[in-house]
């Protein structure tokens, strides 16, 4: 079964939201972070140590 990485990810955002209930705030905080950090000088260091 083929599922799109966006759709694995809203369905484990949205189950981990009601489950967990971690505030709002927090999750914008992380979304923007990883958003920032994929495209900065770091993203070749953080893609080599997910890929190992």
């Amino acid at each position: 079964m083929n599922v799109p990485l966006w759709l694995a990810l809203i369905v484990v955002g949205v189950l981990g939201i009601k489950l967990v209930r971690p505030p709002w705030w927090l999750v914008a905080v992380v979304l923007l972070g990883g958003y920032l950090l994929a495209d900065s000088f770091l993203s070749p260091a953080i893609n080599t140590a997910l890929h190992k």
